[in-house]
């Protein structure tokens, strides 16, 4: 038993870890981690060199401006695209939407369901006459240059929203209440945007304000129905006031035509007045003429125009003058005109 246990024992242990083969094995491993290892060092090296290159590869959206910063400092803008700028930490870049819409509000909150909550610590402000107003404004603005944007101001979104309620408080303080809550509510607004934006640049947010519009503009809670009532009666005035004017407007020129009419009526019955006398004139003129040339037959010629405007329609006879042997006044002359008439229509047929 014991050469069986030399045989499969330690002489089967020496073959199976002690021999030649396992020793050049192991030398042939060692040669590989000698010189393999640098290579893979190598390689590995130059694909981190690569990695941290490539990290400066960056893209800038539709409606964005990138900003390249170098230790810090701005050195760069660039416009929308695929850009390129040195590694960490040489440098780094930011990324502002130059054109996305933003909001503010002051007076009110919009929660992430889209419901409205009034603040009246930010909506109650004194006017001019020393009321109490509970004004809302809502604001719209955009980024106008970047680099104001990131490094001028430390919060300017946060700034925007203060200064914003400043200025709807300043410009509110210097009107009364009832031009803020009526005709005055669209100039309030528009002083409130350019005032806005004069602090907004004094400041250097790099901000443009696009839009400030009042939403509410009530008194107190407590007075409010009392004010609503005055509101309404100076709108009924003003709607009454344009009524009446347009009826003026209306009326107006309606006169002024009437008027132009009948003096033109007047005018055109002048000159047709005037040519008539003219031509009167004229015909008295030509007349005196012709009785100058023959004053007894125009004598009697006028007497007889006269005679047949005076008696239209009427049988006349004319008959000498008194004093001049004649026997036409005794004779029966519409008698006998009669008779003669008789005599032609039995003539003609027109009698049986």
């Amino acid at each position: 038993m014991r050469w069986g246990e030399d045989d499969f024992g330690g002489g089967g242990q020496r073959g199976m870890g002690g021999t030649p083969l396992d020793e050049l094995f192991m030398k042939i491993q060692e040669k590989m981690a000698r010189f393999g290892g640098k290579k893979i060092a190598l390689i590995l090296a130059i694909i981190g060199a690569g990695i941290w290159l490539a990290s400066g590869i960056f893209m800038v959206g539709p409606g964005e401006e990138g900003v390249i910063r170098q230790f810090g400092k701005k050195v760069d803008r660039t416009p929308p695209g695929l850009r390129y700028r040195l590694p960490v930490p040489f440098q780094t870049h930011d990324i502002v939407h130059m054109v996305r819409i933003r909001r503010a509000e002051v007076g009110f909150k919009t929660d992430h369901t889209g419901k409205v909550r009034p603040d009246l610590r930010e909506a109650l402000m004194l006017t001019g006459d020393e009321n109490i107003v509970d004004a809302q404004l809502f604001v719209q603005y955009i980024v106008k240059d970047p680099s104001q944007f990131l490094f001028r101001a430390k919060d300017p979104e946060l700034a925007l929203k203060a200064t914003a309620e400043v200025a709807l408080r300043t410009v509110v303080g210097k009107n009364t209440i009832d031009y803020t809550m009526t005709d005055g509510r669209v100039v309030v607004q528009d002083e409130v945007k350019k005032y806005l934006q004069t602090l907004l640049d004094e400041y250097q947010t790099g901000l443009m304000v696009t839009e400030a519009r009042l939403l509410v503009v009530d008194p107190p809670e407590e007075v409010k129905d009392a004010f609503h009532e005055v509101v309404r009666a100076w709108e009924d005035r003003e709607r009454l006031m344009r009524e009446a004017e347009g009826y003026r407007e209306d009326l107006i020129p309606k006169a002024r035509g009437e008027a132009a009419q009948m003096v033109r009526i007047a005018e055109a019955y002048k000159e047709q007045r005037v040519i008539r006398a003219q031509g009167d004139a004229q015909k008295f003129v030509e007349v005196m003429k012709a009785y100058k040339k023959a004053r007894e037959v125009t004598r009697e010629r006028l007497y007889l125009e006269t005679v047949d405007k005076v008696l239209p329609g009427k049988e006349k006879f004319i008959l000498p003058p008194q004093g001049k042997d004649s026997v036409l006044k005794w004779l029966p002359l519409k008698e006998t005109i009669t008779l003669k008439e008789d005599k032609k229509e039995e003539k003609g047929g027109k009698r049986p």
